[in-house]
């Protein structure tokens, strides 16, 4: 039993290994679970970009207070179809609807962010380009042949890929894709960056709520213990006092 619980292990890091050579280098997300300016214009760009297809069916509008949004601003600049402060976030069309739209029902995005890596899915947000090959028009240099388009395309602007041939660590000639602009967009680079991280910092934020509020209980729960540990040695020395 042991052997197999050990290939398993095995088996799956090589799988892992493949799919981190598949995708090719991962850009670091600069993200921050404290910066609250970060998380609400992650919130505005999810619910403004993301929710039209992807759903968020875990999360509730009313938490976004959590992140210093307060109810009168999540009526006044999320909640564009109806929905109540205490409903979550779901898009209005079925999954059934969108199977006949898309062919396949977009992801719930609750979860994402845990499941891809903030860095699968700061890279992947930023390496969308042009393929009129592909049923959407785009593609990704991270996840080849996705069905899903460049929705923010009007803020990167349009990329479009080159093959060239570089040298890899050990000298030999590989094949590499690379970006390059065709289009600008409204923003810069720098800000485009910038919003991505913030998306994303906002969907890490998402997949786990209460994150800091269970990490400060922490902090709070070994201090208490570090204080038992104290007074139970201070208890020891006094009833050890006398014995030799």
């Amino acid at each position: 039993m042991n052997a197999k619980k050990i290939a398993a292990a095995l088996l799956t890091m090589m799988l892992a290994a493949a799919c981190w050579a598949q995708e090719g280098h991962l850009d670091r997300a600069p993200i921050s679970p404290t910066d609250a300016a970060s998380l609400q214009a992650g919130a505005r760009t999810f619910v403004n970009y993301c929710l039209n297809c992807h759903s968020a069916g875990l999360v509730r509008y009313n938490q976004l207070e959590k992140i210093g949004i307060s109810e009168q601003e999540i009526k006044d600049n999320l909640l564009f179809t109806g929905e109540k402060v205490g409903d979550m976030m779901k898009v209005t069309a079925s999954a059934n609807q969108q199977r006949v739209w898309f062919g396949n029902a977009p992801p719930d995005l609750s979860l994402e962010a845990r499941a891809r890596g903030v860095d699968w899915l700061y890279t992947y947000l930023r390496t969308f380009y042009r393929d009129p090959s592909t049923v959407t028009g785009w593609n990704n240099k991270v996840f080849p042949n996705v069905a899903m388009p460049n929705v923010l395309w009007t803020l990167q602007g349009i990329r479009e890929a080159k093959v060239e041939t570089v040298k890899d660590e050990g000298g030999e000639d590989r094949k590499e894709t690379v970006l390059e602009a065709a289009q600008g967009g409204t923003m810069s680079a720098a800000e485009y960056d910038r919003t991505v991280a913030d998306l994303v910092n906002f969907m890490e934020w998402m997949a786990e709520p209460h994150a800091l509020e269970r990490r400060n209980i922490g902090y709070v729960v070994l201090i208490g213990l570090a204080v038992l540990v104290l007074l139970t040695y201070l208890v020891k020395a006094v009833f050890w006092q006398d014995v030799h």
